[in-house]
């Protein structure tokens, strides 16, 4: 019995995709600048919750759901915010105590 060449089994293989380039720091932004935007997020419902807070202080507010759902928003973003530092923290404290 005769083993055919290999060569007459490559044609037929399928081709694998061509590997996309990974983008550099300077072109798509990094773990820097989503972390960066986060805070700005995060800064920004605390402002949006303080002028709600203004707004039912002063009367000015048509309804005041509007500001406990700000109020809200704010406490869970800073408790995600110090949620994930935490982690962050005891990640960076794991791989520091790792013996070499």
């Amino acid at each position: 019995m005769a083993i055919p060449p290999i060569s007459s089994i490559t044609p037929s293989l399928p081709s694998l995709p061509a590997a996309k380039p990974v983008p550099s720091e300077g072109a798509g932004g990094g773990f820097g600048d989503m972390i960066t935007k986060a805070l700005q997020h995060v800064q920004a419902t605390h402002t949006g919750a303080d002028a709600a807070a203004q707004a039912a202080a002063t009367g000015s507010a048509t309804d005041v759901h509007d500001y406990m759902i700000a109020a809200t928003q704010a406490n869970l973003a800073t408790e995600l915010t110090v949620a994930v530092r935490n982690k962050a923290v005891e990640a960076f404290t794991d791989i520091m105590r790792m013996q070499i």
